[in-house]
This record gives structure tokens, sequence and C-alpha cells, in this order.
């Protein structure tokens, strides 16, 4: 396996099978409770204008709009930006949906926040990576805020290595077969999901940062202030399941 996937990798993993099990693995109960602590975690109010990198079907985006902030969704995922467009529409919200590229954003100046939830930071090289936070940034008006979640390296390191995560949607099965690669923090992921009769494979690498390169990163980005948090926005431990990351430009 590559160090690190390609576009196309990302793409086949983001697909219609990732919507069909998309409820099962993230409730609306979660969803909801996700979204009070990302509207807190960047400070939002009724008019802020947020920029979600990796929104895919928009379970985190509508429900801001719902809120009130005035939200932009990127993704390059053109399947699962319909259904947040569709989703959008049924909650009678307005979110700005944009299929494109978090290593390449067209706004500079523009945001109040931005945020990338769920693990969605880390997906390329070192380089492109540290591009994705310099773009962040540069989409940002001074003072604008950054929020990363990701999975906590150390509660992962923790874990045997490989894990196996089962999901099933009636007689529908996704199975995770997950390793850690320690020595060069990423973690593999191959994904064989049963549908219709049918198997099909994807692959997906991230990189996971610990704190102190995450400060680095985004002091090199342009930040100046960078802010550890756990789970939800609750105190970050070493061996709690997420690390959240606010960074202030």
């Amino acid at each position: 396996m590559r160090n690190h996937p390609s576009s196309s990798d990302i793409e086949t993993h983001f697909s219609d099978d990732y919507l069909h099990f998309g409820d099962l693995v993230n409730s609306p109960e979660k969803s909801d409770r996700e979204v009070r602590a990302i509207w807190e975690l960047l400070s939002l109010r009724e008019g802020s204008s947020v920029l979600e990198l990796g929104c895919g079907y928009g379970r985190i985006s509508n429900r801001l709009a719902e809120k009130g902030a005035r939200v932009t969704g990127l993704d390059m995922s053109a399947i699962l930006l319909k259904k947040a467009e569709a989703d959008a529409t049924e909650r009678r919200v307005a979110v700005e949906y944009i299929l494109g590229d978090m290593r390449s954003l067209p706004w500079r100046d523009r945001f109040d926040a931005a945020f990338l939830w769920y693990t969605t930071f880390g997906y390329f090289d070192e380089a492109d990576n540290e591009r994705v936070l310099h773009e962040a940034a540069s989409s940002l008006r001074k003072g604008g805020r950054l929020l990363i979640d990701q999975l906590n390296r150390f509660a992962v390191l923790r874990d045997k290595s490989p894990t196996h995560d089962i999901v099933q949607h009636n007689d529908d099965l996704r199975i995770d077969i997950t390793n850690y690669d320690a020595l060069a923090d990423r973690q593999n992921t191959e994904r064989i999901v049963v549908r219709n009769g049918c198997v099909r494979r994807t692959r997906l690498s991230v990189r996971h940062y610990g704190f102190s390169e995450y400060v680095r990163m985004l002091r090199s980005a342009g930040f100046e202030t960078v802010k550890a948090y756990g789970l939800e926005g609750g105190d970050f431990t070493p061996y709690g399941p997420r690390l959240l990351v606010v960074a202030y430009k």
C-alpha cells in the first residue's frame, strides 16, 4: 500500500456505499451533539460565516445552518454533495456546496471560522497536509478560528492492531480492517462492502498528528494561538478517543 491515498482512492472510499451506512455510524443524536460542540468551540453566533472542509453529505453543515450560521461546504465527492444538497432542501436551509479540493481553495479572508471534522485532516502526504492548513488560514479573516477533529493517536496505539469493525444494514455489511503504522503515524484501513450481492474493496490512509506537531504546522500557516480539547470539546486526556485542535488567526 502507498504511504498516502490518491484523490481517486478518496473519491472511491466516499461513495454511495459510504452514504448507505452513514446513519448507522453517525446517528442523528450524535450529529446534534457534535454540532453543539462545534458551535461552542468556534464561538459561533447567528450570521457567522463558516467553511466546512470535507463536508461529506452535510450532516454537520446543514445542522449549523439550522442554527443560523452562513455555511459553505467543500468536498471532492459529487455523490456526497448531491445528498448534502437534497438534505439542505428538506431542512429548508441555504448552504453553499462546492465540489473542490481542500488543497486549493478559491477564498481569501472570507470566513469567520473553518473546520475539518471526523478525521477529515491527514489524507495526503506531509506537504499537502500542511498545504491544507495554509489554504484554510488564507480563507479566514483576521481573528478567524480553525477547528480540527481527529482520533487521538495515543488511544489508537493502545489498541491491538489490526482492528475489525463491522456495520450491518439489513443484509448488507461494511467491514473495516484497520492497521496503525506507528513509524509513519498513519492509520491504514481496508474497507470491504458486501451489498446487493457484490463485494467492493477500498483503501484509505490517514496521517495522525500529535498536538506539538499541530502547533508547529498551524503557526507556520499563520495562526497565533493553538488549543487542545478532547471528545466534543471536553478536556483532552492522553487516552481519550479524540484530539480536537482550535487555532486562532
